[in-house]
């Protein structure tokens, strides 16, 4: 594996806001368009960590806890939380704000898998991470337990 890098050289923030084209006629928007917004911040975060091409492997289960409205402000946080030999968990925490009160709502979290890949598109080793926070230390350890159970369910279903 290369060197290690600090979570904080790769962490993303985006923000965007939300127009009718984004939602339903009801003013909802579109859980695709947040999805949309989780994964392209996730390989933001991915890319800068490992500086090759990344693709989305997995995205682990999406809650929608809050709706998301036309006219809001949508702000997607991701951070690298843990690293394999050649895949990444990144953490995605999305958040609404309505721009006339202030209110900002927690609407999403998610757990994405993104793979490095060389110039031959075959999975690449990514460098480790550091992790340097109590808070840091935690996500890593948590993402390590989750990478273990993707890994065992993945040969639970091969064996079927």
């Amino acid at each position: 594996m290369t060197t290690k890098k600090n979570t904080c050289e790769s962490r993303v923030e985006m923000a965007q806001a939300m127009f009718p084209v984004d939602a339903n006629p009801s003013g909802n928007v579109h859980g695709g368009t947040i999805m949309k917004l989780i994964d392209t911040a996730a390989g933001i975060a991915a890319h800068r960590h490992c500086r090759t091409n990344v693709v989305t492997a997995s995205m682990d289960r999406l809650d929608f806890h809050e709706p998301i409205f036309v006219g809001e402000l949508v702000v997607v946080r991701a951070a690298i939380n843990y690293v394999g030999q050649t895949s990444m968990e990144v953490g995605v925490r999305v958040e609404a704000e309505n721009l006339m009160t202030g209110e900002v709502r927690h609407t999403n979290s998610a757990y994405l898998t993104l793979v490095s890949l060389d110039e031959n598109r075959r999975p690449k080793p990514v460098p480790g991470v550091v992790a340097e926070t109590d808070d840091e230390r935690r996500r890593f350890e948590e993402g390590r337990v989750r990478a273990q159970q993707r890994k065992a369910l993945r040969q639970k279903k091969n064996r079927k």
